[in-house]
């Protein structure tokens, strides 16, 4: 190539360069810098990127990880270990009455237990088949209950149904490696006001709940005579059904006989079942009287649903045996269960032998009864006596062993999760309306149960503490397995994490202590050291979880989560975690409210920590200042008094000019009304809510009274036993009532299929923390202890009286009682809490 000409420059022009001239050095810069500019911008947009993505896949992580928590079980080691209701680790307790929800029926504390129980049904009667087997209220029975039960040993119940009385015995004997032998009695007897005695049809029954076998051995054509088989944890077992006769030593009398041996999808089939198997072809014909058809089992026709494509039930199915026996009152029949591990039976535990095991089981029952609680030294009643082992019998009787899985839901699942299978030892409130383990009821419970056998709450909190997930929360509601499931609406089955109970198990681990401290020689008071030393990593994460997530927007001030958001619906929004239901709140749910009940439960659980922690030798400083704080009666005033209330009270966004008024619904011109929805009730706003004091008179004002919060010189005292003492307010000759009559919420309901629940009616579980905190203020000097002290006596008379009163006219202890005339009503039998009488007759507190 030749060179390049060089160029001519006029004027001022600066001269161009040279293609192979190097640029100056000002250009290099220039151009340098816009080159790391770009790489720069290229460099943290290349981070950026990178960045965004570890970020989007940290928080799928975070997600994912946070999701899980909520179905994730807490670390630390369980309180029970795995065998410890087997038949080889706790024998005793292995057999029981642990199915409340049947009226007669039993199985074993493992998980899928072969179950037994018991239908009836009269034949010949006006309806056409009123079969019954689970508690329903819907039954009406004139009376069902156990009379008799020790929690292990023995039961023995009366079930009154119309014309004539059932009652239900069973006793156990100890032998083998599977929880021994057992026998059932049932004794029927016409009342004497039926015109002729009644044919009765009693259907015992097997079921298998997905492992085991049965096989039924009939003899005389139709007559199941025995049931022989096996399972996992019961080995080889036997059930034989005993002919009927008129009594003990009596002989045989006629009876019919049926069987139905078929496979059950699951244990909550199982009287569909045999309703689906009943048929009329079979001829009842004693040697004295006609020739009738009568109702029996025959061959299970599963339910074809026309025009509907159901789906198939999917879970494996199980062998199910029933044995039908009709026959006329009165005749006594006895089931033996003889298990085949047990080779030194001495004899079979029936007729004379099983009198005599009943008899002696009566008798220890009768005196430990008395040596518990003292009523005969008090000098009550034999009635009222009869009375208290009742109440105390039916909370025994309606424990319940569950197995199974809840469903959970956090705010990082879509979709609600399947809690891992847990098992449950529990009381439950009511065995035909609520039979399944309720968190804040069993507190309660075990605060009466502590008294008769402190094994059964130490088994009791452990399963129930043994349910926490790894944040420390426990689903306040369980329903575990295909029973519990099938008695549940839809809308209560998901439990939500953020949601809590009040943490009422305090109440019993305080009475451990208590017994531990009063009787540490005592051997039924020693395994509670250790039970306190497994259960107390779990406590500590339980307490830090309502410190974390109940809190409320000032410092040391609590609020309930999980209030009803549809606040156009609710005249008051319910706050059912705090159990009070639809108790008056703030009437526009916010974050800004402040619980005066959920902060005394947690000025109680602080308190109680400390003595555990220092029992146990554990550091317990941070629980005594919680405790100290929460305690503090100016911070309690400053917090909760309302002077224009004259009492504690909640606080939040609140107004009381709200009603529930028909909605107005359009209907255009000439267009039919029934197309358009029905008019509803829906809350109607007068006046627009405002931050303020919440002023509802009733139990939530009574708590810092009834936790013992309040010091015994609080002047707040004075105000508090007047309101108490008014029966314009709260004082009734039956209770305390929930809410004040001069309350513009009194007995007003919350939606309009929702009657007044918490909003006047009274309830047994708070008028005892009343009498007990009577009890308490009367007992320590204070200018107030005289009023206590005749406070006590009146209210807890009154209490006493009505209950008892109430169950002689209806024959059940009931759910609450009627604040104007001291009925009982809502569901029956209801005893959970409501057999603190007990406690109240025997003044143990």
């Amino acid at each position: 190539m030749g060179r390049q000409r060089k160029r001519v420059v006029t004027g001022e022009a600066a001269p161009l360069p040279r293609k192979d001239e190097k640029p100056s050095a000002f250009h290099r810069k220039e151009k340098k810098k816009k080159v790391d500019i770009g790489k720069v911008f290229i460099n943290i947009s290349i981070g950026l990127c990178i960045f965004s993505l570890v970020w989007f896949f940290y928080a799928l992580y975070m997600r994912s990880s946070l999701a899980k928590r909520v179905v994730t079980l807490h670390p630390s080691p369980p309180v029970l270990d795995d065998n410890s209701t087997s038949a080889k680790v706790s024998p005793d307790n292995f057999w029981g009455s642990y199915r409340p929800q049947v009226y007669f029926g039993m199985k074993t504390r493992s998980p899928r237990s072969i179950v037994t129980g018991m239908m009836w049904m009269r034949q010949f009667s006006d309806m056409d088949v009123n079969l019954r087997h689970t508690c329903e209220q819907g039954d009406r029975l004139q009376g069902y209950g156990w009379l008799m039960h020790d929690g292990i040993n023995f039961g023995v119940q009366e079930i009154q149904d119309n014309d004539f009385t059932l009652t239900t015995e069973f006793v156990k004997r100890m032998g083998g490696d599977h929880g021994g032998d057992w026998t059932w009695r049932i004794t029927a007897k016409q009342h004497s006001s039926a015109p002729q005695a009644p044919v009765i049809s009693l259907m015992f029954y097997a079921a298998a709940d997905m492992q085991g076998s049965l096989q039924a051995h009939v003899e005389e054509k139709h007559r199941l005579a025995s049931i022989t088989g096996s399972s996992e944890e019961l080995g080889n077992f036997k059930i034989t059904f005993r002919k009927p006769v008129t009594g003990e030593l009596s002989s045989g009398k006629y009876a019919s006989y049926n069987y139905l041996q078929t496979l059950s999808p699951g244990l909550d089939k199982l009287t569909d079942i045999v309703k689906h198997s009943l048929n009329r072809r079979f001829v009842y014909n004693p040697p004295s009287g006609e020739k009738r058809h009568y109702i029996s089992v025959d061959t299970y026709k599963p339910p074809h649903h026309q025009n509907q494509q159901k789906p198939a039930d999917t879970r494996k199915e199980s062998d199910f045996v029933v044995h039908q026996v009709t026959v006329q009152t009165p005749f006594q029949i006895e089931v033996l269960f003889e298990s085949g591990s047990f080779h030194d039976r001495p004899n079979q535990l029936i007729g004379s032998i099983m009198t005599q095991e009943l008899e002696k089981r009566k008798s220890e029952f009768d005196a430990k009864f008395e040596k518990t609680f003292g009523l005969e030294t008090k000098g009550l009643s034999q009635a009222h006596i009869k009375f208290g082992k009742a109440a105390l019998s039916n909370m025994l009787g309606g424990m319940g062993y569950f197995y199974g899985q809840s469903v959970v839901q956090s705010v990082y699942n879509e979709h609600p999760l399947l809690y891992p299978e847990r098992a449950l030892f529990t009381a439950v409130p009511s065995r035909s309306f609520f039979p399944r383990g309720f968190l804040w009821d069993e507190g309660f419970h075990q605060l009466l149960l502590s008294k008769w056998d402190p094994q059964v709450t130490r088994e009791a909190i452990a399963h129930w503490v043994d349910l926490m997930n790894m944040e420390g929360w426990i689903p306040r509601e369980q329903i575990l397995g295909d029973e519990a499931c099938s008695k549940v609406p839809a809308e209560f089955v998901v439990q939500r994490n953020e949601n809590a109970n009040p943490p009422t198990l305090f109440l019993p681990l305080q009475e451990l202590i208590e017994q531990l401290s009063a009787n540490s020689d005592k051997a039924a008071s020693q395994p509670t050291l250790s039970f306190l030393r497994r259960l107390f990593p779990r406590l500590k994460t339980w307490f830090e979880w309502y410190n974390s997530t109940q809190t409320g927007p000032l410092p040391n001030s609590y609020r309930w989560r999980g209030r009803d958001k549809d606040t156009n619906l609710f005249l008051n929004p319910k706050t059912l975690t705090s159990g009070l239901d639809d108790y008056p709140r703030a009437s526009h749910p916010s974050t800004d409210e402040r619980h005066v009940d959920l902060h005394c439960w947690m000025a109680l659980a602080s308190g109680i920590m400390a003595s555990i922690a220092q029992l146990l030798g554990e550091p317990h400083q941070d629980y005594e200042l919680t405790h100290r704080i929460l305690s503090d009666n100016n911070l309690l005033n400053e917090l909760h008094w309302s002077e224009q209330l004259r009492a504690f009270s909640d606080f939040g966004n609140h107004t009381q000019a709200v009603s529930l008024q028909q909605e107005k619904v359009y209907v255009p011109p000439g267009q039919p009304r029934h197309q358009f929805p029905a008019a509803r009730l829906v809350r109607s706003v007068r006046r627009a809510p405002k931050l303020q004091y919440v002023n509802a008179l009733g139990y939530v004002s009574l708590f810092p009274f009834l936790l013992h919060i309040l010091q015994p010189d609080s002047p707040k005292l004075e105000h508090m036993f007047r309101d108490i003492r008014d029966s314009n307010k709260l004082w009734t000759p039956f209770g305390l009532r929930s809410l004040s009559k001069a309350d513009p919420l009194y007995m007003k309901r919350n939606t309009e299929h929702d009657a007044p629940y918490w909003r006047g009616p009274i309830w047994i579980n708070v008028n005892y923390l009343a009498v007990r905190a009577l009890h308490h203020y009367s007992n320590i000097e204070g200018p107030y202890k005289e009023k206590a002290a005749s406070l006590y006596e009146e209210l807890r008379t009154n209490i006493i009286n009505n209950v008892f009163k109430q169950y002689v006219e209806t024959g059940y202890i009931w759910e609450q009682y009627n604040d104007s005339t001291g009925r009982g009503q809502g569901s029956h039998p209801f005893t959970g809490w409501s057999a603190l009488t007990v406690l109240m007759m025997a003044e143990q507190y």
